[in-house]
């Protein structure tokens, strides 16, 4: 019966090549329901090859319109020669093609899941021939298995048999695999707490580390701080069966197309890249990159520029647990906060086969940041296909969809397009993985200020560095915040449940830090245009109303960057140094800060979660509390901080809510410059600021410096805004640059 079936399927795919060269080739575009047969007598067709040219223009107008009006294909039968029925037949030949394409891919899924199952099939019934005792490992005897043993084993196994019709069935009624596994195997996964399979580390203290590590500090429960939904771009009405299907399949070719680039793109090295000898790192050839990939998302919009990266490095996280990170937004969005700002999934086209993420694809939107207002936020729709090359080695590939989705209905104003990017992942023996990341991006120059055109030319500002140095340093975190062997000599006064709320305030706070500096859609952003304020400072409000985690009011967000002739190092030693912090904070009360508590999250110092306390300004007055988070990376480091309640915080150091502490959080972001920045050249060396000078018209190395602060202007949410508010904003975050530049004795 299978050799019958397999036979009447290769008949049939004969067939269709067949007509679909047929439709192709009729030179006189007549169908065969257009022919009378009765009446003429039968006659030889006529054939005609399309050229080369006419082909190409035809699938160009497929890609952005697989169903075009007569206007468009009255035009293209004249600018191609062609008749208009020809032109007509061409495209229901050329869809007809695709839903063949989509089938055939779904028919080879299929194929590998009832391979699977036989093969599973097989080694229970060899398990069930020679069964093997418990005890002590030898051949069991038949009386050990009791009669009703027997009975539920064949119960099970002719459930498991109609599970696998039923499935089958379904998959062929509703177009899609349905996976038995999937539904019956598969745990659910959570939306909040990412789970992440390790082991062991090379970190020596830290050899023993759990096996299930939840992201972020809400390690029992989910995050209160959930990210909004965004509505699919999918138009719900007027998308037939045949549109949806068509486009399914539009995506499938383009996801295949993006994950064969993109893995030759990891694998390949030279002539592809090209070794910076300066800063070792990977550059992309361009023309060599032309000659080797063929563009899968058509050619680059006016005044779009190329950004090209990437990096290798070794991660604490096995591939398995990675994938499933990338292949869930939530999860995603919690590994790299700083570079997330917001993203979900908005459609789910294939989830994968066998209860594992091989084959997944699905459409994701993206809001991505760099923490700076000179820097806009990238927003990106793309796709997101993840497969399994290997026994441990998987891949993920994102890439823009606007010229698909252009006659969708949905804006088509983009400020980036996606190309094929995304990471290689193959497991080590020793439970971590070695992580090539590749990020290819096209985006609009005249946005970025021109501060921050180099950084970002380079590839360090969206690139792939960051990625890698964000995805190290967030599972380094995770190992130290879980291993049973970490020293709790900093934090003795903090129990286990009080640690994991304060962590989890910290990571709220540094949630709204980043989204004040970039002004995503998180929160509803006003901007001010005030004569008073400087041009390089941005100053916007918003409404806080109904939200336990903010004092209710009007809030000011006030930030602005500089270019500062400091070492980043040195700067980010300088403000995460409590007993220096009264050289620029207020708050500080003109005296030194004594450190309270101490979480560490990660190997160096500086990575931590601190709670501070300020001097009092007299016997009284009681003493202010400033919780802070700072870490450092290759790719950068951040301070965030802000002033809290003191009984508030009692409450969450002994294990309370914390989503209830109302926080308003400030802070500062710091970058290396990128090469070609507008650091000045220097012929004697600068002493004092921690950089290197040199002989010559060597270009001083430096910092780029983001501060920003959210303060509450007015306790009334109706209120009104001041100009005495804004401008002693504006004032304030003056005078903390001019502070801190005195300070360090640099120049900007």
């Amino acid at each position: 019966m299978g050799e019958n079936f397999e036979g009447c399927v290769g008949r049939r795919s004969r067939e269709d090549e067949h007509e679909s060269r047929s439709g192709n080739d009729n030179m006189d575009g007549a169908s065969g329901d257009d022919q009378d047969a009765a009446n003429n007598p039968p006659r030889k067709k006529r054939y005609h090859r399309y050229t080369p040219q006419q082909i190409q223009e035809l699938e160009s107008l497929f890609k952005g319109c697989p169903h075009p009006d007569e206007k468009q294909r009255l035009e293209l039968s004249k600018r191609l020669c062609l008749q208009t029925k020809q032109v007509k037949f061409w495209f229901q030949n050329r869809r007809t093609q695709m839903k063949t394409q989509l089938e055939r891919h779904d028919n080879s899924l299929l194929r590998q899941e009832n391979d699977k199952l036989r093969a599973e099939n097989m080694s229970i019934r060899d398990a069930m021939r020679n069964p093997i005792c418990t005890n002590c490992g030898g051949p069991a005897i038949i009386g050990d298995i009791s009669l009703e043993e027997q009975h539920r084993r064949i119960e099970n196994a002719r459930l498991k048999d109609e599970l696998d019709r039923v499935c089958a069935f379904a998959g062929k009624f509703l177009g899609r695999l349905i996976s038995a596994l999937a539904t019956s195997i598969a745990p659910p996964m959570p939306n909040s707490s990412l789970e992440l399979g390790v082991g062991s580390n090379g970190f020596g203290a830290l050899s023993t580390v759990a096996t299930t590590l939840p992201l972020g500090p809400d390690f029992e429960g989910g995050m209160t701080n959930a990210l909004p939904v965004v509505p699919p771009n999918r138009p719900t009405t007027g998308v037939t069966g045949l549109d949806r299907s068509v486009e399914r399949s539009m995506f499938l070719e383009l996801a295949l197309a993006a994950m064969d680039e993109l893995v030759k793109m990891a694998q390949t090295d030279e002539p592809l890249w090209i070794r910076n000898l300066e800063g070792g790192r990977d550059i992309l050839n361009p023309d060599e990159y032309l000659r080797t990939f063929t563009p899968c998302i058509g050619m680059k919009p006016s005044g779009f520029v190329t950004e090209t990266s990437r990096e290798t490095g070794v991660v604490i996280i096995n591939s398995l647990a990675l994938v499933e990170t990338l292949m869930d937004s939530n999860r995603w969005a919690e590994m790299f906060p700083c570079m997330i700002a917001r993203t979900t999934t908005t459609d789910v086209i294939c989830s994968g086969m066998g209860g594992t993420r091989n084959g997944a694809l699905q459409l994701m939107y993206a809001e991505l940041q760099v923490l700076s207002p000179f820097v806009p936020v990238r927003v990106v729709s793309f796709l997101r296909f993840c497969k399994q090359h290997a026994e441990g080695v998987w891949a993920v590939v994102d890439v823009s969809i606007d010229t698909i989705r252009e006659t969708s209905g949905a804006p088509t104003f983009v400020n980036c397009r996606r190309l094929p990017s995304g990471c290689v992942v193959q497991d080590m023996p020793n439970g971590c993985s070695k992580v090539t990341w590749v990020e290819h991006a096209e985006y609009d120059k005249s946005q970025v200020h021109q501060l921050y055109r180099p950084l970002l030319g380079s590839g360090m500002g969206f690139g792939a560095q960051r990625w890698v140095a964000t995805l190290q340093r967030q599972c380094e975190c995770l190992a130290i915040l879980t291993s049973s062997t970490i020293s709790t000599k900093d934090n003795t006064a903090i129990t286990a449940s009080g640690r994991r709320s304060m962590l989890k305030l910290a990571q709220r706070m540094t949630d709204t830090f980043c989204a004040g500096v970039c002004a995503s859609t998180i929160h509803k952003w006003n901007k001010l245009n005030d004569g008073n304020v400087d041009g390089d400072v941005r100053v916007m409000t918003r409404k806080s109303v109904d939200n336990p985690g903010e004092p209710p009011g009007i809030v000011l967000s006030a930030a602005t960057s500089v270019w500062l002739t400091v070492s980043p190092q040195r700067l980010f030693d300088f403000l995460r140094d409590e007993r220096l912090r009264s050289e620029w904070d207020i708050l500080s009360n003109g005296g030194p800060m004594q450190e309270m508590a101490h979480i560490a999250k990660g190997q160096d110092h500086g990575n931590c979660v601190s709670l501070l306390r300020a001097s009092a300004m007299n016997a009284n007055q009681s003493s202010m509390l400033i919780l802070q988070e700072t870490f450092m990376d290759a790719a950068g480091s951040l301070v965030v901080y802000a002033p809290v309640d003191n009984p508030a915080m009692h409450v969450v150091m002994n294990g309370g809510d914390s989503a209830f502490v109302a926080l308003l959080p400030s802070g500062f972001s710091i970058v290396p410059d990128g090469p070609g920045s507008r650091g000045p050249t220097s012929n004697e060396h600068i002493n004092g600021n921690g950089v290197g000078g040199g002989g010559g018209s060597q270009r001083v190395g430096g910092s780029l410096f983001t501060v920003a602060f959210q303060i509450l202007v007015n306790s009334l949410p109706t209120a009104k805004l001041t100009v005495e508010s804004v401008e002693t904003v504006n004032n304030l975050i003056l005078c903390t640059v001019q502070k801190i530049k005195a300070a360090l004795k640099c120049e900007s």
